[in-house]
Formats: structure tokens, sequence, C-alpha cells
């Protein structure tokens, strides 16, 4: 129950994290916003790890992210599971491909998903501040570290690291940490800013 717990709020924070491709670099918070305000839409590959001291090797997942402002998202996990997560207009909704066969997932954690998924336009402002589940902070070496305020999510999560990537806009990796030998990173690559993404990227499976 815990472990199903965990993946749950793992892959919202994933999705909350695809908001953040959209912060830029800088040395200050008012740095990290002022460049935000130019970003449009956001598309990239990412590589997913999966750490746990129970594991030989890492459980890897490969996929797109597809984000679009102001409130519009494609997650796809491509491998080794297809899945897919869609947000617009407010309302979000993922599908699970299997031996060929899509169904719809309209489980209750979904409404978890879309309260959070909804302050996705104040994390890509850089407003940190602004959401009541972590308390930010700006670290030298292009790190932000974000703690959650709420002992419950500290008992699942204890922190994210983002590491800033050299280029305005990107976000090069994120790490999840559990605890300290638990944890999930995911990499950014072949990102693109700021390209025309239809609208129906975001509205049906394609």
């Amino acid at each position: 129950m815990k472990q199903n717990k965990t993946i749950s709020i793992i892959r919202t924070i994933s999705i909350i994290i695809a908001s953040l491709l959209l912060i830029s670099w800088g040395d200050s918070w008012e740095q990290i916003r002022k460049p935000a305000k130019d970003i449009t839409s956001v598309e990239a590959e990412f590589v997913q790890k999966k750490q746990m001291p129970i594991l030989a090797k890492p459980l890897v997942s490969k996929g797109k992210l597809f984000f679009q402002v102001p409130r519009s998202l494609r997650w796809e996990y491509l491998s080794p599971v297809n899945s897919i997560l869609l947000m617009h207009g407010g309302t979000v909704t993922r599908y699970v491909k299997k031996d060929g066969v899509v169904t719809k997932d309209s489980s209750a954690r979904l409404q978890s998903m879309q309260i959070v998924l909804q302050e996705i336009t104040t994390w890509m402002k850089g407003n940190f501040d602004a959401n009541p589940a972590f308390r930010p902070e700006l670290r030298p070496g292009r790190i932000i570290m974000l703690k959650p305020k709420d002992k419950s999510m500290a008992d699942i999560i204890r922190r994210i690291e983002l590491r800033l990537s050299d280029r305005p806009g990107v976000i090069r990796s994120v790490r999840i940490y559990e605890n300290e030998k638990s944890f999930t990173e995911i990499e950014f690559i072949k990102v693109r800013l700021n390209e025309k993404l239809p609208g129906s990227l975001f509205e049906r499976l394609q």
C-alpha cells in the first residue's frame, strides 16, 4: 500500500517538474522569474531512473513531455510501460496501454494530481514560495532544493533537488529522494523551447 502511494506521489511530482523546465538559471529568485515570462512551450525527452537498495540495478523508464502555457501538459512514458497523462483546460486524464489495449485511468489519485497541476502556472513563473507543499531554497551550483512542509509528505519524499542547465529555460536533471538511499532521477534531453504545439496534443492520444 505504501509502495503504491510512493509511486503515485513520484508520478505527481514528476509532472510538476515538467513545469519547472520553464525556469531559467539565475543567482536570485528574481533572475529566475524574469526570463521565465518569455517561455511559451517546452518539448523534451526524459530518462527516469529509480534507485533502491533492494534493486541490483536501477529501474529505467523513458518518455517525452510537452508543455504549453498556460496549463496544457502531455507527460508520456514510452517504455517499459506505455502510459500517457494529459492535462488541458484544468482537466487531467491518464491512459495506460497494455497488450495493444488502451484503458482510461479513473482512479481517485487523479483528483490529487489535478489539484497539484493547477499550481503549474505559479511554478513556471518561479514563484516557489507560492506553493504550500514545499519550502524552496536556491543554492550555489545552480541547484534548487525543495523540502516538504508537511510531515506526512516528508515521510515519503525527503527532498527534491533540481539541477539547472547552462541553457536558459532548461533544467538538466531532478532527483526525488524518498530517503538517503532511495531516489528517482529524471534527466531531460533534447529540450526545445517555444515551438508551436498543436492543441490536439493535449486533448487526445493521437
